[in-house]
């Protein structure tokens, strides 16, 4: 989508063209409300800005639509389309690493009670699973701090591939 278009859209229609990129409704206020933009740099700016810091209520709502790393999202919605995209650029992802994957999975929402997220996209399965791994030591409020950050991170992933 061109950035012009989307800053003539209706708001109802501009929140619909952002709740995939993070279904949280204060950011996409913060971004619907901000425009026009100039430049994906301005709107990227706007998303840093709009939802910072996230809110665990707001954290456990954008989560709901994010698979397991590793695992294919269920459904035809678009954020499972973009998770898909996303998570292809793993590529196939061996036996050991699937393995070693779906236990750190496991034993991640053992402890903090909810689906481990990370962004895939430009990160390989190895380095995904070292970031698991890492995360698995952090507290509770740590751990909440790096989930809210790997969504903004998902989200700018998305907006620049919708504008860019």
């Amino acid at each position: 989508m061109d950035l012009n278009d989307f800053n003539r859209l209706p708001a109802d229609e501009a929140h619909e063209v952002l709740r995939p990129c993070l279904d949280v409704d204060r950011w996409i206020d913060g971004v619907v409300a901000a425009r026009p933009y100039d430049d994906v740099e301005s709107i990227l700016e706007s998303s840093r800005r709009s939802a910072n810091p996230l809110h665990e209520d707001e954290i456990a709502r954008a989560l709901s639509h994010h698979p397991r790393i590793g695992e294919k999202a269920k459904g035809d919605s678009a954020e499972a389309a973009l998770s898909s995209r996303e998570q292809a650029g793993l590529g196939a992802i061996d036996g050991s690493v699937a393995e070693r994957l779906a236990r750190g999975n496991a034993a991640y929402e053992e402890r903090f009670d909810r689906v481990f997220l990370i962004r895939a996209a430009g990160r390989d399965p190895e380095e995904i699973l070292a970031e698991l791994e890492r995360r698995m030591d952090n507290s509770e409020e740590a751990e909440l701090a790096e989930v809210g950050e790997q969504l903004h991170q998902i989200a700018e992933t998305r907006l620049t591939g919708i504008f860019a």
